[in-house]
């Protein structure tokens, strides 16, 4: 019995290496979608700068008149156009925290941090596992090893300790 545990211990250590082993690369795909949504609302962003300098306004003022609007569709383009500002700007710190990650799972702490969702989501949506061969990959899947294995033999123990701690209830006969 005990052996059965043991192996099952050993695979489930092998698949949380495997896991883990992908997070860098999910990390890497993630931080190009990153880049290509950031892109897109610098865009939208400076059309707007644009129309609002040639309207002689600055942009809150542009997306401040917008909203103000009495006409429900354009005042909804000033909300959609305040969140696009906001959505840029905490995507362009988590480009910033990714950019200046330093250690070998830095980005993938760092993306793990504050997530942008929609991002993240798409990245896992087109996301295809694949062998580890970069350095980061393989210190993740180790890491992964070490942490599902090391779980699993530490309840194992508690939970065959508490087998062995129980009093053994004998027989009376009556």
């Amino acid at each position: 019995m005990f052996r059965v545990f043991r192996t099952f211990g050993l695979a489930l250590g092998l698949l949380g290496g495997g896991v883990a082993a992908q997070a860098p690369e999910f990390a890497q795909q993630y931080a190009q979608r990153l880049g290509g949504a950031a892109d897109e609302l610098r865009r939208q962003v400076a059309v707007l700068e644009s129309d609002a300098q040639a309207s002689g306004t600055t942009r809150d003022g542009a997306v401040d008149r917008l909203r103000a609007n009495p006409d429900q569709l354009v005042a909804r383009r000033g909300d959609a156009a305040q969140a696009d500002i906001a959505r840029l700007a905490r995507l362009s710190a988590q480009q910033q925290a990714l950019a200046s990650a330093t250690s070998p799972l830095g980005r993938v702490v760092a993306m793990l941090r504050d997530p942008d969702l929609p991002v993240a989501e798409a990245a896992y949506r087109d996301f295809s596992p694949a062998i580890p061969t970069s350095a980061d990959g393989l210190a993740a899947g180790l890491i992964g090893f070490f942490v599902a294995w090391g779980g699993w033999r530490v309840a194992s123990d508690v939970g065959r300790r508490a087998v062995r701690r129980r009093p053994r209830e004998t027989a009376t006969v009556a």
